[in-house]
């Protein structure tokens, strides 16, 4: 063969090959992160990292400092090509330590903060009650965006309480002001009555994250809490997935409160998302 055949036979097999990379590539790129609480049980950080790894994603939200200092957290998410797209941190972290919680966030290349919970004294019991929380998480992220920072919130079922036609999650963000986004526990929203495609609606442009978990049927898993793995359970992810994409969700992120098998669960979620991020739902939605 002579150098001009070797050259063509080695480009036309470069060519061949562009469709695997470009695949691969387009793979890697896909908005699907993992809820490190999720992860809690599952053994050592460097344990749950690579159960994270393993699984394909490369994208993790942090529960607050996970126990170590920045630079051995920095340390780990690097050594497992995992970047932090978000990290909840208590809203008395926020109000007692906001630069704190920045440098340390800084310090691990995240730039997304999530409200993640109310204790049971900071939850607003009224309307006026949630337009006063709003008004001081508007101030927060107006602080936070000065310093390369936003801030988000992650419900559960109280927020979803209605007063006169709006629930409190609403009163919420219409108080906060434009700069807070919103993190959509799907699983959560479906529990408290509402149907989540309809709430994405809701906060169309202010969704930074939803929560991808499921519930399971009625009297199911309940030594799990009654949570299942995305698309193993009860939710329409045929609607909550297009609905998803037009309010403009940027991440998709695995999560289970109580799973028996966080990798497992993980792996499901995630290969779940993959397949339907990237192809159209058929007429019927899989399980």
């Amino acid at each position: 063969m002579n150098t001009a055949t070797r050259t063509t036979a080695t480009l036309a097999l470069l060519l061949a090959a562009l469709p695997a990379f470009a695949g691969e590539a387009a793979g890697s790129q896909q908005p699907i992160a993992v809820q490190m609480y999720t992860l809690r049980d599952a053994g050592s950080l460097d344990q749950q990292l690579k159960i994270v790894h393993d699984a394909g994603v490369s994208a993790v939200e942090t529960v607050g400092t996970q126990n170590v200092s920045a630079a051995e957290l920095k340390q780990r998410l690097d050594q497992y090509s995992i970047k932090a797209i978000s990290s909840h941190v208590q809203l008395a972290d926020l109000r007692g330590d906001l630069d704190g919680v920045v440098a340390f966030n800084r310090a691990i290349g995240n730039t997304t903060l999530v409200v993640p919970y109310l204790d049971k004294k900071d939850r607003p019991t009224d309307a006026a009650g949630w337009t006063a929380l709003g008004q001081e998480l508007g101030r927060m992220s107006t602080q936070l965006r000065a310093k390369g920072m936003r801030l988000a919130y992650h419900n559960h079922d109280f927020e979803l309480v209605d007063f006169d036609g709006k629930t409190g999650l609403e009163l919420l963000f219409a108080a906060a002001g434009p700069d807070l986004q919103t993190e959509l526990d799907l699983a959560w929203v479906a529990r408290a009555g509402y149907d989540p495609a309809v709430m994405l609606g809701k906060f169309q442009g202010r969704v930074f994250a939803v929560h991808a978990k499921d519930n399971a049927p009625k009297g199911q898993a309940e030594n799990e809490g009654g949570f299942a793995a995305v698309g193993q359970g009860t939710l329409d992810w045929r609607a909550i997935l297009p609905a998803a994409a037009g309010a403009g969700v940027q991440w998709y992120i695995v999560e289970h409160d109580q799973p028996r098998d966080p990798a497992k669960v993980i792996q499901t979620g995630a290969d779940y998302l993959r397949t339907h991020l990237t192809a159209p739902l058929p007429a019927r939605a899989q399980r």
